[in-house]
């Protein structure tokens, strides 16, 4: 999972104006009660969120937010974060749904369709958290378990193995470990073996580049070996190529290089 900033990007203002509208047509169908109309305005607009997957994707190099994968994870959806219909706790029981941020191009995630059909309705709050409602609008407010790709903290919490897991970060406390599980758990980030397996890949690539980066720097260590030198700096360019953004996993990458706990190392990766 990498940090997607949300916060400083807008889709186009074509698009923003029409979801006004349909938000507002929401919310004169919410107050007259007609739940069903609501729902159904919601059902015929689906196509709505679709027009801008692919502006979603490009924030992301056209990665699933929550898995940092592209073709592994299957095809794309634009995913609500707070469910749009129900919400549903851990327990399996529902209440109402977050239905006017149906159409606010901040409550959506780019994600693989493997994590979203998992995932549902589930939106589960920490007890005692203050519950967003159309009548009392909370959300900055709400302790979900769900990690949020779009807050930077909740991306630091995850972590990857040697294995291809996905894990809590070290040092997290209990209450951190807990959202990181139920994530892991919701959105098949470790149950997809595909995902799994390419992961476990991408760290065998990292640690064989630290390896020979590691090898050729003592060589050179005394100085007078330029290819060993040129060596380092190859090896050097390939773990922070892995580490950037752009690459596919680079979540991955970037966690086998810190798990070295060596300030040399970390200061290469992107």
């Amino acid at each position: 999972m990498r940090y997607i900033d949300l916060e400083n990007n807008k889709p186009d203002e074509a698009w923003l104006k029409k979801s006004d509208k349909l938000t507002k047509r929401l919310i004169e169908l919410h107050e007259e009660g007609n739940i069903t109309g609501r729902n159904k305005l919601i059902d015929d607009n689906t196509s709505h969120w679709g027009e801008i997957k692919d502006w979603l994707l490009s924030l992301s190099h056209n990665k699933c937010w929550f898995s940092e994968a592209r073709d592994i994870y299957s095809h794309m959806d634009v995913e609500h974060f707070r469910p749009k219909k129900e919400a549903k706790a851990l327990d399996g029981t529902s209440r109402d749904g977050y239905w006017w941020l149906a159409f606010d191009y901040r409550n959506f995630r780019a994600c693989g369709n493997v994590g979203n059909r998992k995932k549902g309705g589930w939106f589960p709050l920490k007890d005692g958290s203050l519950i967003s409602t159309y009548d009392n609008q909370c959300e900055e407010s709400e302790t979900p378990f769900l990690l949020d790709p779009t807050d930077p903290y909740d991306v630091s919490l995850i972590a990857f193995d040697e294995q291809g897991n996905a894990i809590p970060a070290p040092g997290v406390s209990e209450w951190e470990a807990q959202r990181v599980e139920e994530t892991i758990k919701r959105l098949k980030l470790n149950e997809h073996e595909a995902l799994t397996e390419e992961r476990k890949k991408v760290w065998q690539k990292m640690s064989r580049e630290i390896e020979k980066y590691e090898a050729a720097k003592a060589r050179c260590a005394a100085g007078g070996n330029p290819a060993a030198k040129q060596q380092a700096c190859e090896h050097a360019r390939n773990i922070r190529e892995m580490t950037k953004a752009v690459e596919e996993l680079s979540a991955v990458a970037r966690w086998c290089v810190l798990f070295r706990n060596d300030p040399r190392l970390s200061r290469l990766a992107a």
